[in-house]
């Protein structure tokens, strides 16, 4: 009864840190970004009365006009010189469309813009979506062994105990995925859009890799872009790839909370048990006997400690 009234008394101690994270969040924006916001209202409002001063249109024709324009802009069409040359929904831009769709990154720089796109992107999202998830964890379960698992068993055989080993793992994995999904591609991103900073490149990055998606920096959006078809493409392996290496990244760092003990005093679930021999094998087995599952089933009771995982690492 204790243990049942402790995991309440977490999970309310959870939703109090997470009200409160948001509030934090919302100051700290507030004060932040409505100063640029008033700043930029007000030049807008300079800029839209030197107009209507230097020209015989009435307020009330720019302002319907402005509203076409901006409904426009919502689905990706720029009345901008040059802007408008090439179309959302070529191949290639269909595609990355496609592609931000089912990996829920979804930039929004266009939208479906009849009902029978609207509705086909429900459809195709319902099964994309679930099944590009399918696709990252079949990867991730394929990069676990020689990624996580046997760095960790190498850094035991060094003489690091369990715990240093997981957390010094953990520590090298995270400086590799940031030096190559964050850093080196922001760089690149810097170099190809004339417009970004080094530091929109890296916001940028993080923004697609943890699939929040904003839409304010879309790579492949400047007008008359040279090699666009390969640009987009590229950005779409670099996606998938980011996000494989992201799921791998909680995966480990699950685990590590499981050696550290972290997820028991939390009272979380623990990371799935993983054998790397099921790691190296195929997820959907065709034409394995009966005889030969009971077989490998003995041989993994015979021999339990003959494989290196996170389950032979004791915590203590």
């Amino acid at each position: 009864m204790a243990l049942v009234g402790r995991s309440w008394l977490l999970l309310v101690g959870f939703i109090l840190f997470y009200v409160i994270y948001l509030l934090f969040g919302a100051l700290i924006f507030s004060t932040i970004e409505r100063p640029m916001e008033d700043k930029l209202r007000h030049d807008m409002e300079v800029l839209k009365k030197e107009f209507l001063n230097q020209s015989c249109v009435s307020a009330a024709s720019l302002e319907n006009f402005l509203l076409k324009v901006l409904a426009a802009n919502k689905y990706g069409v720029f009345l901008i010189r040059n802007a408008s040359a090439t179309s959302n929904w070529d191949l290639a831009s269909s595609m990355f469309f496609a592609n931000t769709l089912v990996t829920t990154v979804g930039y929004g720089q266009s939208t479906p813009l009849s009902d029978t796109g609207k509705a086909f992107s429900i459809f195709y999202a319902l099964l994309g979506v679930p099944f590009t998830m399918l696709v990252l964890t079949a990867c991730v379960q394929r990069l676990l062994y020689p990624l996580v698992l046997a760095p960790v068993s190498l850094l035991q055989r060094s003489g690091l105990e369990p715990r240093p080993a997981t957390a010094v793992h953990f520590v090298l994995l995270l400086f590799l995925v940031v030096l190559c999904f964050f850093v080196v591609p922001a760089a690149i991103f810097t170099k190809l859009e004339e417009s970004w900073s080094f530091l929109d490149g890296v916001y940028f990055c993080f923004i697609s890799l943890c699939t929040i998606g904003l839409g304010d920096f879309v790579p492949g959006m400047q007008p008359e872009q040279k090699y666009r078809t390969l640009y987009l493409g590229a950005v779409m392996v670099y996606l998938f790839l980011g996000l494989m290496m992201m799921y791998l990244l909680l995966r480990t760092f699950h685990k590590m909370s499981d050696v550290h003990g972290l997820t028991t005093m939390l009272q979380l679930p623990r990371c799935e048990d993983s054998d790397p021999d099921e790691d190296r094998e195929p997820i959907v087995d065709h034409g394995e006997s009966p005889q030969r599952q009971t077989e490998k089933g003995a041989s993994n009771h015979l021999e339990p400690g003959s494989q290196v995982s996170y389950n032979t690492i004791n915590r203590g």
